[in-house]
């Protein structure tokens, strides 16, 4: 390794005359170790160390660091340790790193005349921070060295090497990644939790590496889609709902719309597994909270409601079936456009990923609005007039509800036989610590959990029993026949809001594969219950 010794270039300069004047005179030169020391100019140095957030795979810890270190400064002529040793426990893919950032103020400040490192990794990962890096303390003129790698930031020879271990090192830092990633794919893939916090209604089994359901608060994920499916509630009204019982998030607080939102797009619920952009479920997965049709009907409400930019837009615009018209090719939904020619200006419904980025995103056709929304007030009018496929649907829907209705009995039967198994328990505690065999911390800590719990099931008990059994009241011919008359009136006379609001009303989706082949779903509420707008959709799907 090239030494970093720096000499006093006056005292060196003297004392080069002095020896060329005694070999001129054939007498001998010396020179004292004081006058030798005196040629040395003394730098001070500051220390850099550094390791990642997971030290458990470590080669080098901050404390075997600085040892090494502040070793190797005691036998390099001319240094002294500048009192300072700076470090970080971050990833050295970043330049945002606190002790890094006070390495740097502090040489652009003067503190320091060499800065040490126990490798070129510890300073930076990447060959962009790198070089950053050492632009930074040249700028500052203030040397780096590395302890370990021959490395010498004063030649071109040097900078070139240098600049060569920080490409190694980002490649070792890529290798690493990839490494990491495609293990956290094949633990997605065997339905194993890759990380994070398990969402509400679950923890984590550490032998199973999967996730199981939490008891208790799987009972507030099922109320949550059932509130939000059945009552056709808001987010905000279904969090309202669920404090209401007495439910609480995990960490005690009350709900809020954007948790239940969050939670209702979450397809853990569905018993998969999620990492970088994609949805794992295999046939060993984690156990299910809420079934396929269950969590479809909830994406549906919301996509209904205009969750989406394009449905969202579309509430006071010319164009009435913005955000209901879904593209078969990417899934996205149509927004109204416009073109302007010499003479007029002409409307489409255009799917919003091909506006947005271009045909080569997706290739679905521009669609024209007059002629889309006359076939759709056609189909939708034909629809109304169809009474007998009104009325079997409303039988189906009568059977829908008998059947939510002996789910919802055998529910306060399960809710029934866990409060008598919490009554017991409870009673066997009191009886232990009567007699002695618990103390009272142990005793008092079990029975307030048990109360918590007892008093979360009378709640939703109460709820389930003040919940009327619902009778489906379809409209008669009669009924239709003046929804009919009022339908035609405000889609020719009804100003755009209004128009805008009855397309959404009554139509549920329309999906859309090529400009000829366009396929409606309407709802058409049978009866005034929670149950309407489900039973409606069945009718038309």
């Amino acid at each position: 390794m090239k030494s970093s010794t720096v000499y006093n270039r006056r005292s060196t300069r003297k004392a080069a005359a002095e020896e060329a004047v005694a070999r001129a005179n054939g007498t001998p030169f010396t020179r004292t170790k004081p006058e030798l020391e005196a040629d040395i100019v003394t730098k001070r140095v500051a220390i850099y160390i550094r390791i990642s957030t997971d030290e458990e795979h470590q080669p080098f810890s901050l404390e075997a660091q600085e040892a090494r270190l502040m070793s190797y400064i005691d036998i390099q002529p001319g240094w002294e340790f500048a009192g300072v040793v700076y470090q970080d426990e971050k990833s050295g893919a970043t330049l945002e790193r606190s002790g890094l950032q006070r390495t740097l103020a502090a040489a652009k400040a003067g503190k320091f005349d060499i800065l040490l490192v126990y490798r070129v990794d510890r300073l930076s990962r990447s060959l962009r921070g790198l070089v950053d890096i050492l632009d930074q303390l040249a700028q500052a003129d203030v040397a780096f060295q590395s302890a370990t790698e021959p490395v010498d930031t004063s030649s071109a020879v040097g900078r070139m090497l240098i600049q060569m271990l920080g490409v190694f090192a980002q490649f070792e830092r890529e290798i690493l990644i990839d490494r990491v990633i495609n293990a956290m794919e094949r633990k997605a893939a065997k339905g194993e939790w890759c990380g994070g916090h398990p969402p509400h209604g679950y923890g984590f089994n550490s032998a199973t590496k999967k996730l199981q359901i939490a008891q208790g608060e799987d009972l507030h994920v099922r109320d949550m889609f059932a509130v939000f499916n059945d009552l056709r509630l808001g987010t905000k009204d279904v969090a309202k709902e669920l404090n209401q019982r007495g439910f609480r998030t995990r960490a005690g607080k009350p709900w809020s719309g954007n948790s239940i939102l969050a939670m209702l797009r979450n397809r853990t619920y569905l018993g998969e597994v999620y990492f970088r952009g994609t949805w794992y479920r295999t046939d060993d997965h984690h156990p299910a909270i809420v079934d396929e049709e269950t969590f479809t009907r909830a994406q549906h409400i919301l996509d209904a409601r205009s969750d989406d930019y394009s449905q969202r837009a579309s509430a006071n615009s010319e164009y009435a079936l913005s955000g209901g018209i879904k593209c078969a090719h990417c899934g996205a939904h149509y927004i109204g456009t416009a073109a302007t020619g010499r003479t007029n200006r002409y409307r489409y419904y255009t799917c919003y990923t091909r506006a947005r980025y271009g045909s080569k995103s997706c290739p679905a056709e521009r669609l024209p609005a007059d002629e889309v929304e006359a076939q759709m007030t056609t189909a939708l009018l034909d629809t109304y007039r169809q009474t007998g496929l009104i009325h079997d649907a409303i039988n189906v829907i009568a059977a829908e509800m008998a059947e939510a209705h002996g789910r919802r009995e055998q529910e306060i039967g399960t809710i029934d036989a866990s409060l008598a198994e919490i009554a017991g328990k409870i009673d066997r505690y009191l009886r232990a610590f009567e007699s002695g065999t618990l103390t009272d911390a142990a005793a008092s800590e079990r029975v307030t959990q048990l109360r918590e719990r007892q008093r979360e099931l009378y709640a939703h008990r109460h709820h389930l029993d003040a919940e009327p059994a619902p009778a489906p009241g379809g409209p008669t011919t009669d009924e239709l026949a003046g929804r009919l008359e009022v339908i035609k009136n405000l889609i020719a006379q009804g100003a755009y809001g209004t128009r805008n609001a009855l397309f959404r009303a009554l139509v549920h989706e329309i999906q859309v594969t090529e400009r000829n082949k366009i396929k409606p779903c309407f709802r058409i509420p049978a009866n005034d219950g929670p149950g309407a707008e489900r039973g409606a959709r069945a009718m038309t799907d």
